[in-house]
């Protein structure tokens, strides 16, 4: 098997996972994170904070980006994931860098300022990521936060004014779609039986 370098955007974030998690997040159980902030109700709240409209349902977006970064990044610097999946972690933190880019450019583009991301702490407590002890419970949270990310943009198209907006939310629900399908297969889940996963 090929040994996959982590690029140097892993590297900082596991000194302080690693330093950080054990101690602020120590008794935590491991299901906890499956209860992840990643939600369509999410993103609403952070539009209307952002003052509603396209440019709060952007910003919504972009905070939701940031988080999947976070947890591909800290998680992935972890030390818990084997070259492979850590290699397929890479690939996906590189599309929700190219995500967050375009949503960055477009708030910018509209006349606004991008939400900033929260510290690495912050992500450690709000997503739990203490609790992770095995690469499976990293998977696990993987494919809860892209499950969470297909379910917000899905929900947020028809909210949309603009159509090349929404267009562009199409396209990121589905990039969402298949790291969760992706995610839920590593996990040995079946697919799910009824129609309409998404939304």
């Amino acid at each position: 098997m090929t040994v996959v370098t982590p690029d140097t955007d892993l590297i900082n974030p596991r000194r302080d996972f690693l330093r950080t998690a054990g101690i602020a997040t120590a008794g935590m159980t491991a299901l906890a994170f499956l209860n992840a902030p990643a939600t369509a109700a999410a993103v609403k709240r952070q539009a209307k904070a952002a003052g509603g409209g396209d440019v709060g349902i952007l910003q919504g977006a972009l905070a939701l980006e940031h988080e999947g970064i976070a947890a591909y990044m800290i998680a992935g610097g972890s030390g818990l994931l084997t070259p492979g999946t850590l290699k397929v972690a890479l690939v996906f933190l590189g599309h929700h860098k190219g995500h967050r880019d375009s949503l960055a450019n477009l708030i910018v583009k509209a006349g606004g300022k991008p939400v900033e991301p929260k510290t690495d702490a912050e992500y450690v407590k709000e997503l739990n990521l203490g609790a992770l002890k095995t690469e499976g419970d990293v998977v696990k949270l993987a494919a809860g936060l892209e499950q969470g990310a297909t379910n917000a943009y899905v929900g947020q198209v028809a909210a949309l004014k603009d159509r090349s907006t929404a267009t562009l939310f199409a396209q990121l629900s589905t990039d969402e779609a298949v790291h969760w399908a992706v995610l839920n297969g590593a996990l040995g889940n079946t697919v799910p039986a009824a129609a309409y996963l998404f939304g």
